[in-house]
C-alpha cells in the first residue's frame, strides 16, 4: 500500500517499517492487518504514517560541489529574469526547507536577479515537514547548520532567543506546496520549470518509481533546463532524454532530446 501510494519502497524490510509504524499500532490498538483497513476508511491516517515512514535528513549548503555549480555556472545562463518572468526552481522532497532556503541564500548572494525575479517551489509529501519549513525557524544547536559558513548567520538569518530565522528576503521567494512525486497530476500541477533538485530522494525508490518520477521532471523541465540529483544517485542506467554533464568536483542533468 505504502509503495503504491509514494513509492517508498519497504516490500524487502519489513522489519524497518514496522519499528517505524510499532507505536502508532499501539496508539490505535490495531495489528498491521487492521491498520491497512484503516488507511482505507482513514485517508487523512496517511499524513500521520508519512511522517512515520519519511526520512527527513538535510541541512543548510549539503552538498557543496553542485551548489557551487548551481551558482557559478548555471545562473548566470538566466539572467535576464524580471519578476513578471520569473526564473523557476524546484525544490523536490524538501523536507524541512533547508534546501531550498539555501537555494535562495545563493540567488541573493550571486547578486544577479533583482527582487521577485526568482521563485522557488519547495515541495514535500510530509506536511509536518513542511509546517516547520514554512516558520522558517531552525534551532541554534540545530544539525541543519552542520555546513553553514560562519559568515552566512548574519547576512541571511535573524537570531530569536534559542532560533536562528531566515530572513524575509529570502523566505519571500520560496513558495511551500504539499505534494506526491508519485502524483499522476504531477506534471498539471507543477507545471513548467527550468531548474529541478531533487536530492538525496530516488534512493528510497525501485527503478519502476524511478523511471516514473524522472519521466515526469523531464517533462516538467523547460528545454535546456537542469536536474540536480544527489551524489549517490545516477540515472544513467535508465533511456531518457538527460544528457549528464561531468565536472571536476560533480555531475548533474540537462534535459536533451528524448531516446
Amino acid at each position: 500500500m505504502i509503495y503504491s501510494y509514494c513509492g517508498i519502497d519497504y516490500r524487502r524490510d519489513i522489519s524497518a517499517l514496522g519499528s517505524k509504524i510499532k507505536e502508532r499500532l499501539n496508539a490505535l490498538g490495531l495489528s498491521s492487518w487492521e491498520y491497512c483497513g484503516y488507511l482505507k476508511v482513514e485517508p487523512n491516517e496517511w499524513d500521520a504514517l508519512i511522517e512515520l515512514i519519511t526520512v527527513n535528513e538535510t541541512y543548510f549548503f549539503r552538498e557543496e560541489n553542485s551548489l557551487e555549480e548551481f551558482q557559478k555556472v548555471i545562473l548566470p545562463q538566466y539572467v535576464g529574469h524580471t519578476p513578471q518572468n520569473p526564473l523557476l526552481i524546484w525544490s523536490a522532497a524538501c523536507s524541512t526547507g533547508e534546501e531550498p532556503y539555501t537555494i535562495g541564500i545563493l540567488v541573493q548572494q550571486s547578486g544577479l536577479f533583482s527582487r521577485g525575479a526568482v521563485k522557488i517551489i519547495a515541495t514535500d509529501i510530509n506536511k509536518k515537514a513542511l509546517y516547520k519549513a514554512r516558520s522558517g525557524l531552525y534551532k541554534k544547536k540545530s544539525l541543519s547548520f552542520r555546513r553553514m559558513p560562519p559568515e552566512f548567520y548574519d547576512k541571511f538569518f535573524i537570531e530569536f532567543e534559542n532560533y536562528y530565522k531566515v530572513k524575509e528576503s529570502i523566505m519571500e521567494m520560496v513558495e511551500f506546496k504539499h505534494m506526491n512525486l508519485l502524483d499522476d497530476k504531477l506534471r498539471e500541477k507543477m507545471g513548467k520549470v527550468d531548474i529541478i533538485f531533487c536530492r538525496n530522494v530516488l534512493i528510497y525508490f525501485d527503478d519502476v518509481a524511478i523511471k516514473k518520477i524522472i519521466d515526469a521532471f523531464y517533462d516538467i523541465l523547460n528545454p535546456g533546463g537542469y536536474l540536480f540529483l544527489g551524489h549517490a544517485e545516477s540515472i544513467i542506467h535508465l533511456k531518457t532524454g538527460f544528457k549528464v554533464i561531468y565536472t571536476p568536483s560533480t555531475f548533474y542533468y540537462r534535459k536533451g532530446e528524448k531516446v
